[in-house]
């Protein structure tokens, strides 16, 4: 496929793209790596404190894999989802033990790192090598959606059509292909956004079959569910405790972190189970790897 749309939205990128360090010139591999777990499922604006304190203390795969686990996850601190840290310390023994501290540039060994998925790999290698892969986040699929197929939202997971799609669009040129898809993610995430779409800013507005059609709505999607008083909060509130304290946490201390026995009860079995959390001898908690 003749990819008409790459030229438009290319002159539009090099005028408006955010400056974000990981896609500074001389950013390091590993900064794109930290950038794009933390970027799952968070906020740019949550991730760029993070990500500057974490390379700040962590500038290499080596530096972090010499702390412990219980170290990245408090450093992780509220950024939510923490899992992610203990898979961040993971791959970076990995990297160490396996990769000469290096982040790879090919795709299966990026996939074979813990947490890294179809999306992460291709986002890395390309952003950070410069190769050419469908990079398919949630902002690029819903720009294509509406580009090209004329629906207001893309289906809930992508689809082989869509992954089609898009590697049908890739310039030709690694180097360009992979400018073109930072340049479609920035485009959904600051202009063809989810509720309020400002087609009057967008460099394809005219050819965009969405817009053609009258922009019609895409299908409902279920309200997120709250967060307040879930176990998600639960959690959130236990691993505080155990993230502000200089050692390993009695079981009292943490009981007195939500009112709810139960609740708490599942939750810190669920910090357990994921190994956030880890029950000692003597009934009291830490973090993994806090003696």
């Amino acid at each position: 496929m003749t990819n008409g749309y790459a030229a438009p939205v290319l002159r539009w990128y090099a005028g408006h793209a955010r400056d974000l360090p990981w896609r500074r010139p001389g950013a390091s591999a590993w900064s794109v790596l930290v950038s794009e777990i933390m970027l799952q499922q968070t906020p740019v604006a949550r991730v760029l404190p993070a990500h500057a304190a974490w390379l700040d203390r962590w500038p290499t795969p080596p530096a972090l894999a010499a702390a412990g686990p219980g170290d990245a996850v408090r450093q992780w601190d509220r950024l939510g989802y923490p899992r992610r840290a203990l898979r961040l310390h993971a791959t970076a023994t990995i990297l160490t033990e396996r990769h000469g501290g290096q982040v790879p540039a090919s795709l299966p060994d990026l996939r074979a790192l813990p947490g890294v998925g179809g999306y992460t790999a291709a986002a890395v290698a390309s952003f950070a090598f410069g190769q050419r892969h469908a990079v398919l986040d949630t902002n690029v699929r819903r720009v294509l959606a509406r580009l090209v197929r004329g629906e207001g939202l893309p289906p809930r997971t992508a689809s082989v059509a869509e992954t089609r799609l898009a590697e049908a669009l890739l310039p030709a040129a690694p180097g360009r292909a992979a400018r073109w898809s930072v340049a479609i993610m920035e485009l959904g995430a600051l202009v063809c956004t989810a509720a309020r779409p400002d087609c009057a800013s967008c460099p394809v507005a005219r050819q965009c079959a969405w817009r053609r059609a009258g922009s019609p709505d895409g299908p409902a999607r279920p309200a997120k569910p709250r967060y307040p008083g879930s176990d998600r909060e639960c959690r959130g509130r236990l691993l505080a405790v155990l993230r502000n304290a200089a050692g390993p946490v009695p079981a009292g201390q943490l009981g007195a972190a939500w009112p709810h026995p139960e609740q708490r009860d599942r939750a810190l079995r669920g910090l357990v189970a994921d190994g956030l959390a880890t029950p000692l001898d003597d009934g009291s908690y830490a973090l993994p790897g806090v003696a």
